[in-house]
């Protein structure tokens, strides 16, 4: 193994907290008192149909921003919100470049790239994934994923091209995450694979605690999986 690449919404950062703060901290100030975690839990649920959108080839291929801020407008009526600024709609949608990491995550990396290259391999765009690395303290020997591949996991493509930015061989390489089915199209293109628990990922209970799938490695935190790798 040389390198390992990493899924980053739910296995390394919480989106949901992250995006629930975020929305109260510029909503609230408007007078809106919304359910914030749910509001979290309501763009979370458009990310999978947009991507598809692109995947489908039914739309061109857009940095995750643009789609988010799609998800976003979709779902303010919902929730009542129909009088925010644009200026403040423009900050909030930018919620997802100020997550943050679990614990585990900052050290366990400046372990695990003592020992191999590491690289997200997301479906966030590259902006997103350096303020989310500056933020964290992560610091990436590339940022890898959708943006580069010019297409969303789990796109075959977007795990090859990984690779293929590392000179690397797809049995080289080990996809990370805490979601079943992105280490299923990982192992799919000939990858290795590593599952991270996060069982409360999208609220207590409601994440993998462990992998539905066959996997190489089973970690409880990216610090366990140093542990296991000899980092």
């Amino acid at each position: 193994m040389k390198a390992l690449f990493f899924d980053v919404f739910g296995t390394l950062v919480d989106w949901r907290m992250g995006v629930a703060r975020e929305a109260e901290r510029l909503l609230a100030s408007l007078g809106h008192a919304l359910d914030w975690p749910a509001f979290a839990d309501a763009w979370r649920r458009e990310y999978q149909p947009a991507m598809e959108e692109v995947r489908a080839g039914r739309i061109p291929f857009c940095k995750l921003d643009a789609l988010h801020r799609h998800n976003l407008e979709r779902i303010l009526p919902r929730f009542g919100v129909k009088d925010a600024p644009d200026s403040t709609l423009a900050v909030l949608n930018l919620a997802w470049h100020r997550l943050d990491a679990w614990p585990d995550v900052s050290a366990g990396l400046n372990r695990l790239k003592s020992k191999f290259l590491i690289a997200p391999v997301s479906n966030g765009n590259i902006s997103l994934m350096v303020d989310l690395a500056r933020r964290n303290g992560i610091a990436w020997d590339g940022i890898l994923g959708a943006e580069v591949a010019g297409d969303y996991k789990p796109k075959p493509r977007v795990y090859l091209a990984a690779c293929e930015a590392f000179d690397l061989s797809p049995g080289d390489c080990v996809m990370v995450a805490a979601h079943s089915n992105d280490l299923a199209a990982a192992a799919a293109c000939g990858l290795r694979t590593a599952h991270i628990a996060r069982p409360d990922e999208a609220g207590q209970g409601k994440g993998e605690a462990a992998p539905k799938i066959k996997v190489d490695f089973v970690a409880r935190s990216i610090e366990d999986l140093a542990d296991q790798l000899g980092a």
